[in-house]
């Protein structure tokens, strides 16, 4: 089977790519390798997959949200499924530079999806967030649940997706599958969420601002969770037959929240990175950011009724095998 994988050189779409790969799948990536990160990080992601690719992986560094250069890039290629992962990423960064992510994430997701119907793809799986719950959420977050009150730009766009999705499943029944995915961290992840600034910050003496003095909970996802998610949710498109799905639609498309359905304090996750670098944070109270929520917390009972979805990596694991791979990345 050929797959289609947007964001192929971020953190998620990387992981997908090599597991695809490694179960015999052929994988045409796609990734404009942006700034918002180092691309260097996003270069060696690239490296560590095609050393196991043999030959099976294609990528294309092309703008998706750029349908000329988007049909250009892939011409005939064909693909069976899609996962679409690329986007903008950030909720604090969606404040100053709002445009990037109408762009990235409103108008780069109507080209997949318009690729999927023209394709005749037998199943996009697309990359929503956590942050759609917004003020209206109630813990833990159910994906019946109303979501039309996001707390940032991110959330909102994240929020049209899906609404664009559904309409894609009414019209054209293409099947699809978004997920809301819960804070989601490990080996190869990104420099600009709370593991990666608390392991640098510590290794390196630096203080480390502690968002609403640490009363913040979030449910912290390894990335071996989410990848194995996102593979089954892949192999089982939603049947086309009327019924409602997760998430409330009777068309092929359902909702499903990926986490670790454990809600953790921001401060317990600096204590276990403090213990994995064997040494003390320098901490610095800080007020709630803008468009931040106090709280994340997964109900993963529907991805568990429908697909056996059963998260294995708590943060007592996961955070020490995160300090051990980036002291090995950076080596500090």
């Amino acid at each position: 089977m050929t797959i289609l994988v947007t964001g192929a050189a971020g953190f998620i779409g990387a992981a997908v790519t090599r597991a695809l790969l490694a179960r015999g799948e052929t994988v045409v990536g796609i990734d404009n390798f942006n700034e918002y990160y180092p691309v260097s990080l996003k270069e060696a992601r690239v490296a560590a997959i095609e050393a196991e690719a043999d030959g099976r992986f294609t990528m294309h560094r092309v703008d998706f949200a750029d349908h000329a250069a988007l049909d250009a890039a892939l011409g005939s290629t064909e693909f069976d499924r899609i996962v679409h992962l690329g986007a903008q990423a950030g909720v604090r960064y969606s404040i100053e530079n709002p445009r990037a992510y109408i762009h990235s994430n409103v108008a780069g997701h109507l080209n997949l999806l318009e690729l999927g119907r023209a394709r005749g793809a037998a199943h996009l799986v697309y990359a929503s967030s956590s942050s759609i719950y917004g003020g209206d959420a109630t813990l833990p977050f159910k994906v019946d649940d109303r979501a039309d009150r996001p707390l940032s730009l991110y959330a909102a766009t994240k929020r049209a997706d899906e609404l664009m999705s559904e309409t894609y499943a009414h019209l054209y029944r293409l099947p699809q599958t978004g997920l809301r995915f819960f804070t989601v961290y490990g080996p190869w992840g990104r420099p600009d969420m709370a593991m990666w600034l608390f392991t640098s910050a510590i290794l390196e003496g630096r203080p480390i601002q502690v968002f609403n003095h640490g009363d913040m909970r979030r449910d912290f996802t390894y990335i071996d969770d989410i990848v194995a998610g996102i593979i089954a949710c892949l192999d089982t498109p939603p049947a086309d037959d009327g019924s409602v799905k997760a998430g409330g639609s009777p068309n092929p498309h359902r909702l499903y929240n990926i986490g670790n359905h454990k809600s953790e304090r921001l401060d317990r996750l600096i204590d276990l990175v403090e213990a994995a670098c064997g040494k003390p944070a320098i901490r610095i109270n800080a007020p709630m950011q803008a468009g931040d929520m106090p709280d994340t917390f997964a109900d993963i009972s529907a991805i568990q009724h429908d697909l056996g979805f059963a998260p294995r990596v708590g943060i007592d694991v996961g955070v020490p095998r995160f300090v051990e791979w980036y002291r090995g990345y950076t080596k500090a």
